[in-house]
């Protein structure tokens, strides 16, 4: 009998995932992963989380240990709270700091889920290695999960070929109403509980709040990109993002804003007024640390820069140190640096790279 060890996280996709390996026949094992001390973690400047009672991760842990009681198999329960945060935290305030909107989720897959957490279930004498994400795997090829509201290829763009030896994704060709209505079949615990949402570090803490725990909030200008007035202040340039809209801080204009640029060096947040404004968009951006999962390096392709966002037809050329330029067939919509540009084939996710400069006529623009 095979030995799987599955990503235990409390949640229902991993819950339904172990059930689905166990059904199957597989010698099923959970483990949970502790990757952020909300009770003891004290900030970097000796500061204590103040919010500590806020975080779920008990709560998460209780209810895979009560899963995996339903399911009568063995849960292990493993801390990497040193291995994310230098990996994944430390990643993710070096880029804010730099001005750009990091996806730690990416970092966290990366370093975390496939590649310490993989060792650890080697250890417990794991054949495979499985979690509740919803994506596919055929032969060494990543593929697009079913749900196309649910699919999480996107995160895992990061992963080497390697990474994904022996790795099952038993939900990827379910869709979440089916993944729900498996998890009230088997009565399960976790069958009504909520999705998670957010930064994972950061639960249901107030972003801004959070954040200054970490990095000094530094307020400065917010300045109306065509008319180069200043027109408000911002809270620190951290805590706003590329095509941003709600709490950007600008009064009495009634004029629907967007933040489309930032000036570390200088301490400016632009805007710009209406949601089709030309300064919103682009035609090209340079990426780095690109990675392929897949053995072919395509010319082209399709690429999503963000999350849920449109599949956008793209020309690639590659360059030296593991960047690329890629164009896009038409413009696309607040391309924001920090973020992932993801390319796929088809069903196919091929491999991503970092988004590091934006461009629009061959010219890199000069507000982002």
């Amino acid at each position: 009998m095979k030995k799987v060890v599955v990503g235990m996280s409390g949640g229902v996709d991993s819950s339904v995932a172990a059930y689905l390996l166990q059904k199957e026949g597989y010698e099923v094992i959970g483990l949970f992963m502790r990757n952020w001390d909300s009770t003891l973690n004290n900030d970097n400047l000796g500061n204590p989380n103040l919010n500590n009672d806020i975080c779920p991760q008990e709560q998460d842990y209780n209810d895979a240990k009560k899963v995996c009681e339903e399911l009568n198999i063995p849960l292990h329960r493993v801390d990497f709270i040193k291995e994310y945060w230098d990996n994944v935290f430390s990643y993710f305030l070096e880029e804010l700091k730099k001005g750009r909107t990091p996806n730690p989720d990416l970092m966290c897959n990366k370093y975390i889920k496939f590649d310490v957490f993989i060792k650890e279930a080697r250890k417990l004498g794991a054949d495979y290695i499985a979690t509740g994400h919803y994506a596919r795997t055929y032969g060494n090829r990543l593929l697009r999960g079913i749900d196309q509201n649910k699919d999480q290829s996107y995160f895992l763009a990061q992963l080497t070929p390697n990474q994904l030896k022996d790795v099952l994704f038993p939900i990827g060709g379910l869709t979440k109403p089916e993944v729900r209505k498996i998890a009230e079949e088997i009565n399960i615990t976790t069958a009504h509980k909520k999705d998670s949402t957010g930064i994972c570090f950061i639960g249901e803490r107030h972003y801004q709040e959070f954040i200054s725990n970490y990095l000094k909030p530094n307020p400065g200008d917010i300045v109306d990109v065509e008319t180069k007035e200043v027109i408000g202040k911002h809270t620190g340039l951290m805590n706003y993002t590329i095509g941003q809209r709600r709490n950007v801080g600008i009064s009495g204009n009634d004029k629907r804003h967007f933040v489309c640029g930032k000036d570390v060096e200088k301490n400016i947040l632009y805007v710009c007024f209406g949601e089709d404004n030309e300064y919103l968009y682009s035609d090209a951006c340079l990426i780095e640390n690109v990675n392929f999962i897949s053995p072919t390096t395509p010319t082209f392709c399709t690429a999503k820069f963000r999350y849920r966002g449109e599949d956008h037809a793209v020309a690639i050329e590659y360059l030296e140190n593991d960047m690329a330029m890629v164009s896009y067939s038409g413009m696309a919509k607040a391309v924001t640096p920090g973020q992932a540009c993801v390319l796929y084939l088809g069903e196919q996710c091929l491999g991503s790279g970092i988004i590091k400069e934006v461009y629009k006529n061959n010219e890199k623009l000069w507000y982002l």
